[in-house]
């Protein structure tokens, strides 16, 4: 099919329905940047081309150069039999506007704490100006140290990954943005590393997918780091530990926000003494919680 395709499709516009049309017979998942087959056709096919990924319509009509098709016929390939998602087949995804390099070594990234990074985790943190010191535990690629350090430039940022692989691409990240001497790299398991170190603000996108959730997972998040999707039968190991150590690496006033998917239900059930705070998130109600220093403390 894909051989014949080389030969007989020659626009852009040939490209899309059909990758669209085999996208679709082929019923691939989609949450990896993409929600839908015809955005993602469309995003593969102009990275592909190297044409900017936010203007289809100039290059409809365009006809395409022999290897041209010839590139385009392996990468929808390799997107529909390997299920691969489109994100480790660019190297690239994006996160509020932010662009990242990614491979296989870490998770796709995708976080509903990016955007209130960006609005200073507005109202909860009462003084944004206030924060001279700012954690990132499962860091992963590194994508919300590096929102962290754009939104709070005055402040130092230490991230924390416990995969070694996923650390050097953090690295790769750090270094593409210059952020070297404001974003520290450190390898271990949570607040292991760090010692007595103390923070303002600590934050965490860990692996929350229980158990039962990760048997269920579609073929194409099975490409992506184990370590960095379950976490136990419930879901929340790493969280449980997270709870259990954040107030002693808190300063005076400092707050703790941890993404957990949609483990709300279990995680009021194991802190019932614990005041969490749920901000109102469209599309991600109940997904991260919110507490401070003294609130820790008292639990």
């Amino acid at each position: 099919m894909f051989d014949k395709a080389s030969q007989e499709l020659w626009t852009v516009r040939d490209w899309l329905r059909f990758a669209v049309s085999r996208f679709n017979e082929a019923e691939l998942f989609f949450g990896h940047g993409t929600q839908e087959a015809y955005d993602e056709a469309a995003y593969l096919i102009l990275h592909t081309l190297h044409l900017p990924i936010d203007r289809l319509d100039p290059f409809l009509d365009a006809r395409l150069m022999p290897n041209e098709r010839e590139q385009l016929s392996l990468v929808l390939q390799r997107r529909i039999q390997e299920r691969i998602p489109a994100a480790y087949l660019t190297h690239e995804a994006w996160l509020q506007g932010f662009k990242f390099y990614v491979d296989e070594r870490v998770i796709v990234p995708r976080s509903y704490l990016a955007p209130m990074i960006l609005e200073h985790l507005s109202p909860w943190l009462e003084a944004p100006e206030g924060v001279g010191r700012a954690l990132d535990l499962c860091t992963g690629s590194g994508c919300l140290a590096i929102l962290l350090a754009h939104a709070f430039p005055e402040a130092e940022v230490d991230a924390v990954e416990l995969s070694p692989d996923a650390l050097q691409v953090a690295a790769q990240n750090v270094a593409g943005y210059q952020l070297e001497d404001q974003v520290g790299l450190f390898l271990g398991d949570l607040f292991e590393p760090l010692d007595n170190q103390t923070y303002d603000l600590i934050i965490s996108n860990p692996p929350y997918v229980d158990a039962p959730s990760v048997a269920a997972l579609p073929p194409e998040y099975l490409h992506e780091p184990e370590l960095a999707l379950g976490s136990g039968e419930d879901g929340l190991d790493v969280t449980r530990q997270i709870l259990e150590q954040a107030a002693k690496h808190l300063n005076p006033n400092g707050l703790l926000v941890v993404e957990i998917g949609h483990n709300r239900d279990a995680l009021e059930a194991a802190f019932p003494e614990l005041e969490f705070t749920w901000p109102d998130i469209e599309g991600g109600e109940g997904t991260v919680f919110v507490l401070t220093r003294e609130q820790l403390i008292q639990h």
